[in-house]
């Protein structure tokens, strides 16, 4: 008989945010994100306590889901982090810097948990209606009839991942073939349900980054086909190849026992009996002029000679992350049941090649209309190509969601400066009826907009890591970085020459303040201007979908965080 234990009660943690546990865990975490932030941000290697594969990274997606988080307090912190890159891929970890700066810095202030709460929204509120507003000074909008601005959004994106290794050549060549592919996707024809398509990025590791590719349609690996051997596929009376696309397995297996027993008649083969059903199939498809069979699973060797010798090519074990792709490429529906063949299910091909790119062999499928791609990805080893990849599927994703809204922020800390100034004029404008509202008193309301924007400002300084000094201009409240080894007492302007989204050059007579361990900071008259420089000149952009998202998932995260009473944790 077993031993029981008496039940523990459950553990009660009252006032989270006042132990040294949650403090400590807070600061570590900020501290790792803020060391992989930017293009210069150190790499973080992860991997569990027994070994196993070993993660070399400074991307949040990587990180977050590889982290091993044990308190509930920064638990909710990291899943609300997860859940934006999930949505929006890019701005992890601004919004994880952000967050934890602004906890920090609330808790200093010793007020009421519900204060700090009000006044922060009414913030947020403010700076969301500023970079919604055509008077935004921090905003670009996107032409997509240049490639300029584009352009900048993606060598934006891959410039920032340094565990990717790639130098200036690298990043411009993949910068094109990033928007290359991205063209492939929007549709010639957009209808009223107008739908992007896809595009399928293929492994080549081990060979020159250079050497990467884009081509329309689709790619499946097929190592057992020859180059040598001539490509024969029947095309239909209208000169198309008609393509057959099952999602069931096509191999003649048998029952599964869990599904029933069947009764089988002496003398009765099941295999024999499966073998014949799948010719039929196969006989079927040839008198319906079908060129092409695409199996996301197994196809029975004989069906598949049998199809051979008729003209029509088999592709067997697909997978399932190539149905949809080839669905939506070639309009066939997949279909699940090989009891019954409609030729509705069936869809189209402009022409079907095969293709050799290193030491792998290709079958490519080329459609009518391109609205699917492969990109053909090479890197130097397996680390560098899997952070690799992650980046061009931000870039894919932050092009999707400019297509959505065609605005980007400038990037290289320059808005988050920009902000900060502009709340910090914006404050000190309020009328005395703001603070009723809020019920709050002005210097209550000053507190905590000063701790939001150096909050604000502590994710611009966590760009530089070399310890040179930061600065904003007094003009536009652009950022602007110090090499390190000059003394704090030097002439800012001769040396910097261009702020951090690049579009400022040290041209004017600006005036200059250090954004490091100021408190109480100077007001710009009349507000940050905006830049008259042009979209060509920008150096860095940020997604706008993707970072007003971080900006409200961190300062909604840091309220319900400060708003903590208890944690209570079932021991049992």
């Amino acid at each position: 008989m077993s031993r029981l234990e008496a039940k523990k009660p459950p553990l009660f943690i009252s006032d989270p945010l006042t132990k040294d546990a949650v403090s400590q865990s807070l600061s570590l975490l900020n501290g790792i994100v803020k060391s992989c932030y930017g293009p210069a941000g150190r790499l973080k290697q992860l991997h569990n306590g027994v070994g196993g594969y070993v993660c070399t990274t400074s991307q949040s997606s990587a990180i977050f889901s590889r982290l091993s988080v044990s308190h509930p307090v920064i638990r909710v912190l990291t899943a609300s982090v997860q859940n934006h890159v999930s949505r929006f891929s890019d701005c992890g970890l601004f919004t994880a810097i952000l967050c934890c700066t602004l906890i920090e810095n609330f808790k200093r202030l010793n007020l009421a948990p519900c204060t700090v709460i009000k006044i922060s929204k009414h913030l947020l509120s403010l700076c969301m209606d500023y970079l919604r507003s055509e008077a935004c000074g921090c905003r670009v909008s996107v032409d997509f009839s240049s490639l300029e601005t584009l352009l900048c959004l993606v060598r934006s994106v891959l410039r920032s991942k340094p565990a990717c290794m790639l130098n200036k050549p690298e990043v411009d060549h993949l910068t094109v073939l990033i928007l290359k592919a991205f063209m492939f996707t929007v549709p010639c024809h957009v209808g009223t349900n107008a739908v992007l398509g896809k595009c399928v990025i293929v492994p080549v590791k081990g060979r020159r980054v250079v050497d990467s590719t884009v081509l329309p349609g689709l790619l499946i690996e097929t190592p057992e086909i020859q180059l040598a051997e001539p490509l024969t596929v029947k095309r239909s009376c209208s000169d198309v190849i008609k393509m057959a696309l099952f999602c069931v397995s096509m191999a003649g297996d048998l029952f599964n026992p869990e599904e029933g027993t069947i009764t089988v008649h002496h003398g009765i083969s099941l295999e024999k009996s499966e073998l014949n059903h799948l010719l039929n199939v196969g006989k079927q498809l040839v008198n319906d002029e079908v060129g092409l069979v695409v199996c996301q699973k197994v196809i029975h060797p004989s069906l598949k000679q049998y199809l051979k010798e008729n003209q029509v090519m088999a592709l067997d074990r697909a997978g399932l992350s190539l149905m949809e792709p080839l669905s939506q490429m070639t309009g066939s529906k997949p279909i699940a049941s090989i009891q019954l063949l409609s030729p509705s299910c069936y869809g189209s091909l402009k022409d079907v090649r095969v293709e050799s790119f290193a030491s792998k062999r290709f079958v490519h499928l080329i459609p009518n209309d391109a609205v699917v791609c492969s990109l053909i990805l090479c890197n130097r080893n397996e680390t560098a190509w899997d952070e690799l990849k992650r980046a061009c599927e931000t870039a894919e994703h932050v092009l999707q969601l400019t297509v959505k809204e065609p605005l980007a922020l400038v990037g290289g800390g320059c808005t988050e400066t920009h902000l900060a100034s502009y709340i910090r004029h914006k404050s000190c404008s309020l009328p005395t009826s703001s603070f009723k509202d809020l019920d709050c008193s002005r210097t209550q309301y000053q507190l905590v907009a000063d701790g939001f924007c150096r909050s604000l400002e502590s994710v611009a300084c966590s760009l530089n890591h070399d310890d040179g000094e930061i600065l904003t201009d007094m003009v536009y409240g652009h950022c602007w970085f110090v090499p390190s080894g000059f003394p704090s007492v030097s002439n800012w302007s001769d040396l910097v020459s261009t702020c951090g989204c690049g579009i400022n050059g040290n041209t004017e007579n600006l005036t200059w303040r250090l954004l490091q361990g100021q408190v109480g900071s100077p007001v710009i008259q009349g507000g940050p201007k905006e830049p008259s420089g042009k979209v060509a000149d920008f150096l860095a952009l940020d997604c706008f979908a993707a970072k007003c998202s971080g900006l409200q998932v961190a300062l909604e995260t840091a309220n319900l965080i400060l708003d903590l009473s208890y944690v209570i944790e079932d021991e049992n």
